[in-house]
Order: structure tokens, then C-alpha cells, then sequence
């Protein structure tokens, strides 16, 4: 069981992405094809099944978050491409694994504080138990009292996967 709760885009943010992306562009929904399959939905955060309605959208989480904190992340504001439902998919239901937690894949564990800059980061190699990885990951991340949320992204683009944010009180 993850210790840790996982954020995927929030609801109201996919149906704003679903009109236009966070660059300004119209979205532009597609049919998954072979070469979509598996890639990382973040709005439900599993991967795509072949023949879904999808979009490639720009996202800025950290933009996104920072507006709604009053904090001002400065040249740390960045965006990027993320695969979205282009219709309502119910969106994400926790689960005993944290999302996208293949043995063997490479993520980047980037910390942010309060105001919205990187405040240090380390390389996960998912281990077998990619559980207990990603838990000590966030638990050396959310070590340091400055550190108030985390994002996962993947090695190789640098793709957003999902946010994790500091457990209040009580729920670590």
C-alpha cells in the first residue's frame, strides 16, 4: 500500500485542457494508436489502451500550483507535453501501486518549496519493489522541512508523471 497520495491533473483543469492547453494551443483529440499504447495518461494516470480519444497537451503543473498558493516559482515556471483523455474518463482511482512504477525505469524525484523552486531532486532507478522505492524517495524528499511537494517525471523527456505533496499531520 502507497503511503503517499498521488495527484493526477485535477478535474477541473482537464476540462479547461480539453479547450486549450497551457501554451494556448486548441486541443486536438486523437484515436490512440500502437505507437500511444502505454504511454502515461495524467489524468488517470494508467497507461493508453489502443483506439482511446486522447490529447498530446502542454502542461504546467508547477504554474498551475503556484497560482493557487500565491507563490511565484520565477524561471522554474516550465511546461511541457502530456497525454490527457479528450473526453471525461472518470479520472484516477488510488490503487496498492503508485502509477507507472515499472521495474527498472529511470525518474527524476524533483523537490519544490513554498515558493515554487526546486529545492534539490535525486534519480530513482524503480527497484523490484517499486513500492518501497517510491516511498523512500518521497520520505527523503519530504525530509527536508522546506520541501512542500514533489513531482515524478520520467528520465529520458523530462515528462511530468504526477505530484506528491506533503502529508499534513497524521498522514505519513
Amino acid at each position: 500500500m502507497t503511503r503517499y497520495t498521488v495527484l493526477p491533473v485535477d478535474t477541473a483543469v482537464l476540462k479547461e485542457l480539453q479547450v486549450a492547453d497551457d501554451a494556448g494551443r486548441p486541443c486536438a483529440p486523437y484515436i490512440a494508436t500502437r505507437g500511444d499504447s502505454g504511454s502515461p495518461l495524467r489524468c488517470c494516470l494508467r497507461p493508453i489502451a489502443l483506439g482511446e480519444r486522447i490529447a498530446l497537451v502542454s502542461y504546467a503543473p508547477l504554474r498551475r500550483w503556484a497560482a493557487a498558493t500565491g507563490a511565484d516559482p520565477g524561471a522554474y515556471d516550465e511546461q511541457g507535453p502530456v497525454f490527457v483523455h479528450a473526453d471525461d474518463c472518470g479520472g484516477f482511482t488510488p490503487g496498492e501501486n503508485y502509477p507507472f512504477d515499472r521495474p527498472g525505469a529511470l525518474r527524476t524525484v524533483r523537490r519544490y518549496d513554498a515558493r515554487g523552486r526546486i529545492a534539490g531532486g535525486r534519480l530513482l532507478e524503480i527497484p523490484a519493489d517499486a513500492t518501497a522505492g517510491f516511498d523512500a524517495a518521497f520520505d527523503d524528499a519530504f525530509n527536508d522541512p522546506d520541501v512542500v511537494l514533489v513531482h515524478v517525471r520520467a528520465l529520458e523527456y523530462g515528462c511530468f508523471h504526477f505530484e506528491v505533496r506533503r502529508p499534513s499531520a497524521g498522514e505519513q
